[in-house]
C-alpha cells in the first residue's frame, strides 16, 4: 500500500514557538513521519541538535532514514513518556531548549487499513501504536467485562451511549469474535440511536479504545512530569492536543507549574521557593481557517506553550 502523506498541524506556529536558540538541543517527542522534525532542522544551526522519539516501528524506520542524511538528528525508539531514560541513552540529561509533543495520530496510521485505526476501511481491529507489543483492541474486547468496556468508552471517549455499546459488544462476541474495524463500526452504528452532525457514530468508540490500548493519557502525564527537569532556563514546552481529554491534562499541568507549590500559610519561604517552574506564553493557538480547509484534521487542534523559569 502507498503510504499517505502526513500534513503536520500548526507547523509554522509550533516551530516558531519552540526554537529559542538555533544551536540548542531539542526533542520532538512524537516524530510520526517527521513533518515537524524537518521544519525544526531547517531552523537549527550547524551546532543545533534534534532528537526524535516514537514507538511506531514504521515511524522509527522513517526517522532512521532521516538520521543518515543529517548528522544533527537522532532517532530513538520508545514511548515519549520515558523521555528522560531515552535521552540518557544518547548522553543527554537535561538543558533542552525545547520539547515538542504533537499528540495527534499520524495520517499513515489512520489511512493504512492494516493498522486498524480507521473505521472507514476494513482492517484488523488492532489500534496499537507499536503493533509488536501488548494487546490489540480485538484481544482486549474479547476478554474485558461489559462494565470495563463501558467505563473505557465513557472515560476516554466521552460516549453518551457507552453502556449500550458495551452491552452490544459482549452480546455479539458470544456469537463471533470482533476481529475487524468495520465489524465494530457497524455494531456501534446499530447501537447508537442519534448521531453527532458530521461524525461517524463510531468515532468516540475508536478514540476511547485507542487511548486505552496505548495508555495514551498516562503517557502524556509521565512526559509532562519530567519536562521541567529536562528544560533549561527559557526552554520551551510546546504541546499540540486534538481532543479535550488531552488538552485538559496539558492545561492543568501548565497552570499548576506556573502557580508553584501550594505551601501552608505562615511557612517561612523565599520568593524562589514559592515560585512556579513554568511561565505560560500567550493564549492557546488554533489552526487558521486556511489550514483547516487544506487539512480538516487540524480543526480540533489546540497548541499551548510554556517557558521554563530559572
Amino acid at each position: 500500500m502507498i503510504e499517505q502523506q502526513h500534513l503536520p498541524v500548526l507547523l509554522e506556529e509550533s516551530v516558531h514557538a519552540l526554537v529559542v536558540d538555533p544551536n540548542g538541543i531539542y526533542v520532538d517527542g512524537t516524530f510520526g513521519r517527521g513533518g515537524h522534525s524537518r521544519a525544526l532542522l531547517a531552523r537549527l544551526g550547524d551546532a543545533g541538535r534534534l532528537i526524535a522519539i516514537d514507538r511506531d516501528p514504521e515511524a522509527v524506520a522513517a526517522g532512521d532514514a532521516l538520521s543518515r542524511t543529517d548528522r544533527r538528528f537522532s532517532m530513538l525508539s520508545g514511548r515519549f513518556g520515558s523521555v528522560t531514560e531515552l535521552l540518557a541513552q544518547v548522553g543527554v540529561r537535561g538543558n533542552l531548549c525545547g520539547l515538542l509533543l504533537d499528540l495527534g495520530v499520524s495520517s499513515p496510521q489512520l489511512d493504512t487499513a492494516e493498522r486498524g485505526f480507521s473505521f472507514s476501511s476494513e482492517g484488523p481491529l488492532d489500534l496499537r501504536m507499536d503493533p509488536t507489543r501488548g494487546e490489540s483492541a480485538a484481544q482486549w474486547l474479547a476478554r474485558a467485562s461489559e462494565a470495563e468496556i463501558a467505563q473505557v468508552l465513557r472515560d476516554f471517549g466521552e460516549e453518551r451511549f457507552a453502556r449500550r455499546i458495551a452491552r452490544s459488544i459482549v452480546a455479539d462476541r458470544g456469537e463471533s469474535p470482533l476481529a475487524t474495524t468495520t465489524q465494530l463500526a457497524a455494531l456501534v452504528a446499530r447501537s447508537v440511536s442519534t448521531r453527532e452532525p458530521g461524525k461517524h457514530p463510531a468515532t468516540r468508540t475508536f478514540q476511547a479504545l485507542r487511548i486505552r490500548i496505548n495508555d495514551e493519557l498516562e503517557e502524556i502525564r509521565d512526559c509532562l512530569r519530567q519536562s521541567c527537569d529536562l528544560l533549561a532556563h527559557t526552554g520551551r514546552l510546546v504541546v499540540i492536543s486534538f481532543h479535550s481529554l488531552e488538552d485538559r491534562i496539558v492545561k492543568r499541568f501548565m497552570r499548576t507549574e506556573a502557580l508553584g507549590p501550594v505551601l501552608p500559610k505562615g511557612l517561612p519561604v523565599t520568593a524562589e521557593e514559592s515560585r512556579g517552574r513554568l511561565r505560560i506564553l500567550g493564549k492557546p493557538v488554533r489552526a487558521s481557517a486556511a489550514e483547516v480547509a487544506s487539512n480538516p484534521r487540524a480543526r480540533s487542534a489546540v497548541m499551548r506553550v510554556a517557558e521554563r523559569l530559572p
